[in-house]
C-alpha cells in the first residue's frame, strides 16, 4: 500500500475570522479525524497567534503542526518560539515563483531568487528540523527557474516540496504530467496544492498521486482541494489502487459537518447528521451530564465552561420544545466556540404589521449595565438590527444574512446566519431560536461581539 498524506489548510488564512476557540475546535476535530499536518498561519505581531499555536501543541500529539514562516528570517524565530513544546513541528516557506509577484512582493528578481529560497530554508533548518518549501504559483513559474528553485531548497534542507496550481490553470493531467516532470530526481517527498475554483482540484489532486505525488494539501470551505470529496475518494480507491491515507473515513462527514458549522453556521452535507440517533430527544428535566453526554455522541470535546454555555442555550430552547441530536449540534456550534460575550440580550420587543411601520426595543447588557436602543425598519428584522447599532454607536455593513431551519416539523428550530464587514474584514455570526426574529437578533449580537473582541 502507498500510503499518502494529507496536509488541511482550513486554519492557514492569515485573514480567518474565526474566533479562538473555534480554531482550536477546529485544530481537535481534524487531529482527531486523521490529517497528518494541520497547517497555520505566519505568527502576527500579537501573542494570540503564538498561544494559538501551543495551545493546539497540548493536544494535537500526532499530526504535524506546520507554521507558515515566509515573510522574513524574523517570522522563522517566531515561528520555531511559537513550535517549540510541539511534538511533530514544521516550519513552511512559502516563497512565489512568477516574476511578476516575486518583484512585487519581495522586491528579488530570478537571478536573486535562488539564494533567497536557500537562506530562508537553511534558516528555518536551523531552528527546525522538519522544513517544508512550497512553491506558490509554480504552474505558471518557467520550469527551469523552478527546478532551480526546487533543488536549493533540498540542498538547503528542505524535507518536503509542494507544487501550487494556485490559479487552476492546468487540467487534471497536464497537471499530473507537470508534477512528475518538476519533481523527477527531487530526493524529497514532493506535495501538491490544486485550487478548485473550476471544480477539478480532487480529480488533478488524485492524478498527481499516480505522478508520483506523496501529499495532498486539502481545506474544508476553502480554495484547495475538498477534504470530504478526497477522503472519500481515498477510501473508494483503495483496493483497486493501493492508496491508504490516515483519514478515518467512518468520522469523515460527521467531523467535517461540524467543522462547517463552527465556519458557516451551517453545512453542506445535513444528511451526515443521520449517523447519530435522530429519535433522540431531550427535555428541559435532563441534567448538564445527560446534555453532556450527548455532546460527546456527536463528536465534541468541550470545557467545563463551553458545557455551561450549552446547557444554558439547551434550557433555554427546551422550555419551547424537545431537542434533537441535530439541534443540539446547532446549539453547540452557536453558544460555544465563541469569543467571550461583551453584549448580552437582556429582552426584546418587536412590533410589526401591515399597517404599521415595523419597530424595535432591544435591551442589551454590557459590563453588568443595560443599554437601550429603539429603531423602525422596513421590516422587524431590519428595525432589530437598527436598534443594535443604535445601542453600540456605530453602523456595520451587512455582507450576507440567511436563516435555514434546523429541523423540518412544525417547532423547527431557525438557524440565521449574519456576516457584517468592517474594514475590509467579515465577521459571520449565528443564532438559534424557535423565532427567527431571536435567531437573527441573537447572530448580529454573535458578529458584533467578535468585532469588539479583535479591536479591544
Amino acid at each position: 500500500m502507498n500510503h499518502i498524506k494529507i496536509a488541511d489548510t482550513t486554519l492557514a488564512d492569515a485573514k480567518s475570522t474565526l474566533s479562538f476557540k473555534q480554531k482550536l475546535e477546529i485544530a481537535r476535530k481534524l487531529e482527531k479525524l486523521g490529517v497528518d499536518a494541520i497547517e497555520l498561519p505566519e505568527i502576527g505581531s500579537g501573542r494570540a497567534d503564538t498561544l494559538l499555536v501551543r495551545t493546539a501543541a497540548s493536544f494535537v500529539r500526532n499530526s504535524v503542526i506546520s507554521v507558515a514562516a515566509s515573510s522574513s528570517p524574523a517570522q522563522i524565530d517566531l515561528a520555531a518560539d511559537a513550535l517549540s513544546n510541539t511534538a511533530h513541528p514544521r516550519i513552511r516557506i512559502e516563497l512565489p515563483m512568477t516574476a511578476s509577484i516575486m518583484e512585487y512582493t519581495l522586491h528579488k528578481k530570478q537571478d536573486k531568487m535562488c539564494a533567497y529560497v536557500s537562506a530562508m530554508v537553511e534558516k528555518a533548518k536551523s531552528v527546525c528540523d522538519d522544513v517544508e518549501f512550497t512553491a506558490v504559483d509554480a504552474t505558471r513559474a518557467e520550469k527551469d527557474f523552478l527546478k532551480e528553485a526546487v533543488a536549493a531548497a533540498v540542498k538547503a534542507g528542505a524535507t518536503c516540496v509542494t507544487l501550487c496550481d494556485d490559479a487552476a490553470i492546468l487540467l487534471p493531467d497536464d497537471f499530473a504530467a507537470f508534477v512528475s516532470e518538476m519533481s523527477a530526481g527531487t530526493e524529497v517527498p514532493v506535495g501538491v496544492l490544486c485550487n478548485d475554483k473550476n471544480g477539478v482540484a480532487t480529480a488533478a489532486s488524485i492524478l498527481a498521486v499516480k505522478n508520483g505525488a506523496a501529499c495532498v494539501k486539502t481545506s474544508i470551505g476553502g480554495a484547495a482541494t475538498p477534504l470530504r470529496s478526497f477522503g472519500m475518494l481515498m477510501k473508494d480507491i483503495r483496493e483497486n489502487y493501493g492508496y491508504t491515507a490516515g483519514i478515518r473515513a467512518t468520522e469523515l462527514h460527521r467531523a467535517i459537518d461540524q467543522i462547517e458549522w463552527i465556519i458557516n453556521g451551517k453545512t453542506s452535507n445535513v444528511t451526515a447528521r443521520e449517523l447519530v440517533d435522530e429519535g433522540i430527544r431531550l427535555q428541559l428535566s435532563d441534567t448538564v451530564d445527560t446534555v453532556r453526554d450527548h455532546v460527546e455522541k456527536i463528536g465534541y470535546d468541550l470545557s467545563d465552561e463551553d458545557i455551561k454555555k450549552v446547557y444554558e442555550e439547551f434550557r433555554r430552547i427546551a422550555r419551547k420544545k424537545p431537542v434533537g441530536i441535530k439541534e443540539l449540534d446547532a446549539i453547540v456550534a452557536s453558544s460555544a466556540l465563541q469569543v467571550p460575550a461583551t453584549y448580552t440580550i437582556e429582552n426584546y420587543v418587536i412590533n410589526s404589521g401591515n399597517k404599521i411601520s415595523s419597530s424595535a426595543q432591544i435591551a442589551l447588557n454590557r459590563d453588568g449595565r443595560t443599554v437601550q436602543g429603539i429603531a423602525i425598519g422596513d421590516g422587524p428584522i431590519d428595525a432589530a438590527f437598527h436598534a443594535i447599532e443604535q445601542i453600540i454607536g456605530r453602523r456595520f455593513e451587512l455582507d450576507d444574512f440567511s436563516i435555514q431551519t434546523v429541523t423540518q416539523e412544525k417547532e423547527a428550530m431557525g438557524n440565521a446566519l449574519v456576516r457584517l464587514r468592517v474594514g475590509g474584514k467579515i465577521y459571520s455570526g449565528t443564532g438559534l431560536s424557535t423565532d427567527i426574529i431571536g435567531a437573527s437578533v441573537r447572530a448580529y449580537i454573535n458578529a458584533v461581539n467578535k468585532i469588539v473582541y479583535e479591536e479591544e
